[in-house]
């Protein structure tokens, strides 16, 4: 029988979530959607050295901006509850004293300061950072060394110990990665990783295979960097008797910096001046903010297709993308192997191209709030959808519908510096026989108050153009914005003429 489809995300709470993270959660995501089976998350909260205060609600908020809502976790439950590893706290020693028995694992009362003695000892200049593994084992203080009797004493006077697993000598492990075909590794090159912390916590070796055993996980996905533990991994649900069930791997490759040099980092996104964060987040302890894609300006919608993009292409040409449509057409087999360099110019253009196709409905929400984050309310949503409608093409970012917006609905601060060294007595004239003739106009439509200025143009010998930036400076406070006889029609005679007026006392005390 088919077993169910059942993939998760497994973050640890220490900070802001990286794109390359968010890709993570987007890729089992769409695998599991095309499948028709489930998505977990999952918080490895067992290092609680490196918790920090409001990282969970960050991750769980960052994943429902996207659209990309688990089936099961720690917000909304699930049938394997608890999602959060710190609750399931008691379950993971069993398994690890159960690999101490079958001999796979071993108590280990090495001091702070004996593993630096040993670091220290067994330090040479091929090997300049000696690892806890088959070749030092014997020489610690660990059940692998120590009399039975001896560990029994040690035990029962309460040392502190951790367990470790005992890897094999040299052992060739192989298994197959989804995207990268069969991978090998030789166990003599791995160190004895700890699995049972002496407070009692799993390091992340021992929970996520007991979890994803628990949890009935059938893929697991996660970034290349965790290859180099996956003979770990492997051997963890061959000890523990469940090799049958293990999942099917997939190491994702990494985002790199723009340049290909490397993976991208926060630091990369100060340094060159954009966010590597899905949303804003401020460090608790430092109180230092880092920008986010979302507070940026970022559709959810251009932010998902950008980043599915980011090491992944159906065979085609296509580059935009519905979630749905990446629903239909994901498979594992079409990412790539290699590392995907991010461009953030490239991420601004998926961003362009949702702004262009979404419809005022869609946009008009996401406007309201960033004109109201700039101390603009708008009311109208019928006006301000019109508004939308005859902006959007110039709007890269979200924030730029506020510079695009704000003179339909406030009288604008008007630049006439450029308008001064070409105005003279004879454009005077003209406008305000324009005012006039908009005065009288019983019909204040785009088309006819176009055709009505350039008529007007006509019968004061001026050529139309000399007169159109003068009067979108007039209108707009700029040389930018789209069709000014749209702009004059949209907020109306009245306030089209008072703009005029203004601008012409200012050019008179010029």
């Amino acid at each position: 029988m088919k077993k169910n489809v059942r993939v998760r995300f497994a973050p640890s709470p220490t900070g802001g979530l990286h794109l390359g993270g968010v890709r993570t959660v987007l890729y089992n995501y769409l695998f599991a959607r095309h499948a028709g089976g489930e998505f977990v998350l999952r918080i490895e909260d067992t290092d609680q050295t490196r918790f920090v205060p409001g990282a969970e609600e960050y991750i769980i908020n960052c994943l429902q901006w996207c659209g990309l809502t688990p089936d099961e976790g720690p917000a909304s439950g699930g049938p394997y509850a608890p999602y959060r590893q710190s609750e399931r706290k008691a379950m993971y020693r069993q398994y690890a004293e159960q690999l101490v028995k079958s001999g796979h694992a071993y108590y280990a009362f090495d001091r702070p300061e004996e593993l630096e003695s040993m670091r220290e000892r067994f330090k040479t200049d091929t090997n300049p950072s000696p690892q806890y593994d088959h070749k030092v084992r014997l020489e610690m203080r660990n059940s692998c060394s120590l009399t039975l009797e001896e560990t029994e004493t040690l035990l029962e006077d309460g040392v502190p110990y951790v367990i470790r697993i005992r890897m094999p000598e040299n052992e060739t492990i192989t298994f197959h990665d989804m995207i990268r075909g069969d991978v090998t590794f030789n166990t003599g090159l791995v160190d004895d990783k700890v699995l049972l912390k002496a407070d009692g916590m799993p390091t992340y070796h021992l929970a996520v295979v007991v979890d994803d055993h628990l949890m009935k996980i059938t893929h697991a996905f996660r970034g290349e960097e965790w290859l180099p533990s996956s003979p770990v991994h492997v051997l963890l649900w061959k000890y523990l008797g469940w090799e049958e069930e293990m999942p099917k791997w997939a190491h994702l490759p990494l985002i790199l910096k723009p340049d290909g040099n490397g993976k991208l980092s926060k630091r990369d996104g100060d340094r060159l001046g954009f966010p590597v964060f899905a949303m804003n987040w401020t460090d608790p302890k430092t109180n230092e903010l880092t920008k986010g894609f979302r507070e940026l300006g970022f559709m959810p919608e251009a932010f998902i297709n950008m980043l599915a993009m980011l090491g992944w292409n159906d065979g085609t040409d296509q580059e935009i993308f519905t979630i749905e449509e990446l629903i239909a057409k994901f498979s594992i087999d079409r990412v790539h192997k290699g590392g995907a360099k991010f461009d953030f110019e490239k991420a601004k253009w998926f961003n362009h191209e949702w702004i262009k196709r979404s419809d005022a409905a869609r946009l008009l929400p996401d406007v309201k709030r960033v004109l109201a984050d700039n101390g603009l309310t708008v009311s109208d949503d019928a006006l301000l959808s019109t508004v939308i409608n005859l902006v959007k093409d110039r709007c890269t970012l979200l924030t730029d519908f506020y510079e695009q917006t704000k003179f339909f609905f406030a009288t604008p601060s008007q630049d006439l510096e450029a308008v001064k060294p070409k105005w003279n007595e004879a454009k005077k004239e003209f406008f305000l026989a324009a005012i006039a003739q908009m005065e009288a106009a019983s019909n204040f439509q785009a088309a006819e108050q176009e055709a009505a200025f350039k008529e007007l143009a006509t019968q004061h010998n001026i050529k139309p153009g000399e007169l159109m930036m003068p009067l979108r400076i007039m209108l707009v406070g700029g040389k930018f914005g789209p069709g000014v006889f749209d702009i004059a029609a949209i907020i109306g005679k009245q306030e089209t003429i008072h703009r005029i007026q203004l601008a012409l006392q200012q050019l008179d005390l010029a």
